[in-house]
């Protein structure tokens, strides 16, 4: 394909992809009354093999040539990578000094349990040849413990404030627990990546080098950025030079990571975490959030869409497989984490709705099993039945939180409205919102 065939084909995929995205978000928002992000996640597995291909392939590869893969990848990994930038400047640590103590039992046993069931099941699997070639037992029981105990933070952040829980005591704790168990997960995960055909030198580097960036950012990087913040104060908005600085900054952070063997991802979101909070956050927020949320973001949902290829289950064995992954993940993470919260003196309702909401996996999931298998951690059938699990376990949240404990909270009084109001004011949003307005 000539570099010039390469630009049709990428900007019709642009159609496509922000067209199908829309759409379904509009179908899940209205009719399934799911976040933005839901619709995004199904539209990017129905434009893929599974769907699309299947129903009208030589139409699929002419949207989707293979040549144009690439492209398609690099727009995904910058579209991810903003998006977790976006997500630490919105981090918010005073939620683990308000419930440091239920939110740690809560994270431990949300992490504890899916890696004891990550070790039950990944010797099975291992004998279905579902991993890459050479990856070991430990490396197979770790990765798998990231993917099921890890929390879909964002999309959590964004039920949270839909359901009025923002400034509760459930919220915070589900929050924190939330921000703890992912906080875990990737740490899990750089080990795995770390550790991973390289040898002990390539491990050494990622395991230090990514260990003394993270202290750098969150030790030193709020004071080295501050004239940062004092810049975008003096001119009162984020100009066009202090916005380069902030893109290069990114640019920069995510080299790191990548060059210490890690991933980019890492390097976005610390960035995010470490930037001063104020009017330089809100600014870049305001300025960076829509492109990425509206067209890059995207991209990574069909890229993901583009290997994911739910024919591959084609047997009751394989479908048995998905379905017990599904089962244990749920089992794992939603009961281990009512269980805790019981332990630690919460009421059973609300021990209940912090299993429901910690539940969620959604776009963290397919973060970490697109690095899996762009790394040949995993295979793609194994790829194709975790991207179902992340579907699954995200589509359950909201209506299970809400047959817990959301309807009955509402009727009593505990609760408000759903919070539907789409012209909340900017300044006020930026102080409450704990994740990209695009889970709206």
């Amino acid at each position: 394909m000539s570099l010039g065939e390469l630009s049709v084909a990428f900007f019709l995929q642009i159609f496509v992809i922000i067209a199908a995205c829309r759409a379904m978000g509009w179908v899940v928002k209205r009719f399934f009354d799911q976040p933005q992000v839901i619709g995004e996640m199904i539209a990017g597995v129905i434009l893929g093999p599974s769907l699309f291909g299947l129903l009208a392939p030589e139409l699929q590869q002419t949207v989707f040539p293979p040549d144009s893969k690439p492209v398609l990848y690099v727009c995904a990994q910058l579209g991810v990578g903003l998006y977790m930038f976006l997500v630490g400047l919105g981090f918010r640590t005073d939620h683990f000094r308000d419930n440091a103590k239920s939110a740690v039992a809560v994270s431990f046993s949300g992490m504890f349990a899916p890696f004891l069931v990550a070790v039950a099941l990944t010797p099975w699997l291992l004998n279905l040849d579902l991993f890459g070639e050479g990856v070991s037992g430990l490396q197979a029981t770790l990765f798998i413990g990231a993917c099921i105990s890890i929390t879909a933070f964002p999309v959590l952040a964004r039920i949270i404030q839909e359901r009025g829980l923002t400034k509760t005591p459930l919220g915070s704790l589900a929050l924190s627990a939330g921000a703890i168990d992912d906080a875990g997960a990737w740490t899990v995960l750089a080990i795995v990546l770390a550790s991973f055909g390289g040898g002990p030198e390539v491990a050494l580097k990622a395991i230090v080098g990514g260990g003394l960036f993270a202290a750098f950012m969150i030790l030193l990087g709020p004071k080295v950025f501050a004239p940062l913040a004092r810049w975008a104060e003096r001119e009162g908005k984020m100009t066009p030079p202090l916005l380069a600085v902030v893109v290069m900054l990114f640019g920069l952070s995510a080299w790191a990571m990548d060059a210490a063997g890690l991933h980019s991802v890492f390097g976005g979101f610390l960035l995010g975490v470490a930037m001063p909070r104020g009017l330089l956050t809100r600014e870049i927020k305001r300025q960076m959030e829509p492109f990425t949320i509206a067209l890059l973001v995207p991209m990574f949902f069909v890229f993901s869409g583009l290997n994911t290829q739910l024919t591959m289950v084609n047997s009751l064995d394989l479908a048995a497989i998905a379905g017990v992954i599904l089962v244990g993940s749920i089992a794992a993470k939603a009961l281990a984490c009512w269980a805790a919260a019981r332990v630690t003196g919460q009421d059973n309702p609300t021990a209940m709705a912090v299993g429901a909401l910690t539940n969620a996996r959604g776009l963290m999931e397919l973060i970490i099993i697109n690095i899996g298998l762009q790394r040949g951690i995993i295979g793609p059938a194994l790829f194709s039945m975790l991207v179902v699990m992340a579907i699954v376990t995200t589509l359950m949240a909201s209506p299970l939180f809400e047959l817990v404990y959301g309807r009955k909270a509402r009727a009593s009084g505990e609760l408000g409205q759903l919070n539907d109001d789409e012209d909340e004011d900017e300044e006020e949003r930026g102080k409450l919102e704990l994740a990209p307005s695009r889970l709206r």
